[in-house]
């Protein structure tokens, strides 16, 4: 029986476009559904009970929550698809998934700083932010991707923050290209791969949604 596999959406979200990524690197056929997340689904509803969030991806009518689960589980249903993402050693495979961890909570502490907040704020947001682009780029060093020779997991985990950078540059007043060249240099490898390049958010889309959205908020 051929497989069945719908991901639940939203255009902006780095979260989602995770979930694009993987199954697009996998060449794996997928509907995808864009969520309006004003006005939920009852799909989404019923999917992600617990959460009520994006993303979600339902394999044959079975739903799996949460980006990097999503990512994970692609990666294993999918073996035998190349790339493989998550890396076979059990320690790398650790080390990748708490790198993966420090990202999102890293960049959740500090990027809304960044955008939505002023003064004292904002700077340590960027502070914060800085710290995390100087660290992913030490752990980058001189390989073209973070799982090595091959684009793999906290390339997944990363790349899909990079369309979020123009926001961050501008609302910020700082510049990645310049201050971390290693890590725009991967950014620039990482676009070179087709499947992953197509999955992305168009950089000036995410700005006009943060424009949108902090106009809705008030900022």
């Amino acid at each position: 029986m051929e497989d069945k596999v719908v991901l639940l959406d939203f255009y902006p979200s780095m979260f989602g476009m995770r979930a694009r990524v993987a199954l697009a690197v996998k060449d794996i056929d997928c509907e995808h559904r864009e969520e309006d997340l004003q006005n939920k689904s009852q799909l989404l509803l019923e999917s992600n009970p617990v959460y009520k969030q994006i993303p979600v991806l339902i394999h044959n009518d079975k739903p799996v929550c949460g980006s990097f689960i999503i990512v994970e589980y692609i990666d294993e249903v999918w073996k035998d698809k190349s790339p493989t993402l998550l890396p076979r050693d059990p320690y790398q495979r650790a080390q990748a998934r708490f790198l993966a961890d420090y990202i999102d909570k890293k960049v959740t502490e500090t990027g809304n700083w960044i955008w939505c907040a002023e003064g004292e704020e904002k700077e340590a947001g960027k502070k914060g932010f800085a710290e995390l682009l100087k660290h992913m780029e030490s752990e980058l060093g001189d390989k073209p991707f973070f799982g090595g020779n091959g684009f793999g997991f906290l390339d997944v985990a990363l790349i899909t923050y990079s369309p979020w950078f123009q926001t961050y540059e501008t609302c910020g007043n700082f510049s990645i290209q310049q201050d971390y060249p290693k890590l725009s240099s991967w950014v620039k490898r990482c676009l070179e791969i087709d499947n992953v390049s197509k999955s992305l958010a168009d950089p000036d889309n995410v700005y006009n949604y943060y424009l949108t959205l902090k106009k809705k908020r008030g900022l």
